[in-house]
């Protein structure tokens, strides 16, 4: 443990240091960076991007439908602001207290949620890959790909929800199953897809023992089940808490499920390749097919290398994935990420690697800045947001 610790500095500066190199053009007023043109906005650009002012109008209001009417002029209807879970608002609304006004609380958090995330990233790495590489991978976590940098620049709930994902197994496989099901619970309090963490964790704790079920008696199947995981069942209440909340702000239990256009899962999967659809609305998505190639392969490796409880959950979340029917598809697949880098450890560990890695930060960072720039909101009335 303290080994660990010693390694907590470079792991700050890992997160830290990407995110100042993204702002300092943006803070600069810089005309461009090699050719990539930047925004006169300022830092405001940042705070502008999607879905960051969607998330303070929350903290400020907590869903109030008059507050939001009242204060607010984005048009959209009160009612799509539930498919913005709470956690990250409240923790914004924390964060001002300290006299931070919100855009700057919203960007202190996602900045310091990102250090979590690789944190825990390194501390599983160390404990259940390779003690050697785990800094290095943490590492290659820190900047790859190009969209987690993005969403660790901006404000986004995205940094929160990875940091409680790897947190919540990290803490499962090392059988502490309250801590588990309490990061687990802030997934799901962060964004919907939390709860394929709990089906993830149904499979990982009772295949081990269906697959003994044509050989062994009841009583034994039934001993062979980890009972002391129920913790674990923290995650689908934290979903059911959010829908009360939703009950009593919104009137609708199930408001999530009325926000509008918000819900990208579609039936036959592969939707995505139909280019008239409201959230894809291009034919240039060749992109999309690398995706899915490095999460079946992922998912694969797992499998092989036998890590069945990260096997489960890339699976399972994979398998969601080839619904979604969304252009952004690689910011829905990041909590895959970690465990695609976990997968393919001794590739990425690799000198051949470094090199290409070397090569690949100035791209990124470019790619970074050329996002940021394009992706934000329009706001007339920054009064309200403060």
């Amino acid at each position: 443990m303290l080994s660990q610790f010693k390694r907590l500095p470079v792991i700050i500066l890992l997160a830290i240091i990407p995110v100042l190199a993204v702002w300092a053009p943006f803070f600069f007023n810089a005309k461009g960076v090699l050719g990539v043109p930047i925004p006169t906005g300022g830092m405001g650009t940042i705070v502008q991007n999607y879905d960051g002012p969607l998330y303070i109008v929350v903290a400020k209001t907590f869903y109030n439908p008059e507050l939001i009417k009242q204060n607010f002029s984005f048009d959209l209807p009160v009612e799509y602001y539930a498919a913005h879970f709470p956690m990250f608002p409240l923790l914004i609304r924390l964060v001002s207290l300290t006299g931070l006004w919100y855009p700057y609380s919203m960007l202190v958090l996602t900045v310091f949620t990102s250090i979590i995330a690789l944190w825990f990233f390194y501390k599983y790495a160390y404990d259940f890959v390779s003690k050697e590489n785990a800094l290095w991978l943490t590492a290659v976590f820190a900047l790859f790909p190009a969209r987690w940098l993005i969403v660790r620049s901006v404000g986004s709930p995205e940094p929160l929800f990875l940091a409680s994902i790897v947190a919540s197994i990290y803490y499962f496989q090392h059988k502490k199953y309250w801590l588990a099901g309490i990061f687990g619970a802030i997934a799901q309090l962060t964004k919907s897809p939390g709860i394929l963490l709990f089906v993830a964790y149904g499979a990982a704790v009772s295949l081990p023992a269906l697959k003994h079920a044509a050989s062994t008696s009841i009583q034994k199947l039934f001993d062979r089940f980890e009972f002391k995981s129920y913790p674990l069942l923290l995650i689908p209440f934290a979903l059911i808490a959010v829908f009360f909340i939703y009950q009593n702000r919104l009137g609708d239990f199930f408001a999530y499920f009325n926000s509008g256009d918000n819900m990208h899962l579609f039936f036959p999967p592969f939707q995505i390749f139909n280019y008239a659809q409201d959230w894809v609305n291009t034919h240039w998505l060749e992109e999309i097919i690398f995706v899915y190639m490095f999460g079946a392969f992922g998912f694969l490796q797992l499998l092989k290398q036998k890590r069945f409880t990260l096997a489960s959950f890339m699976g399972i979340f994979f398998a969601v994935t080839i619904f979604i029917s969304h252009r952004d598809l690689l910011r829905y697949s990041l909590p895959m990420v970690p465990f695609i880098i976990i997968a393919f450890e001794k590739v990425i560990g690799s000198r051949e690697f470094r090199y290409v890695y070397a090569f690949l930060v100035l791209p990124i960072y470019l790619f970074t800045l050329a996002y940021i720039s394009q992706n934000h909101m329009q706001i007339s009335d920054w009064a309200p947001l403060l």
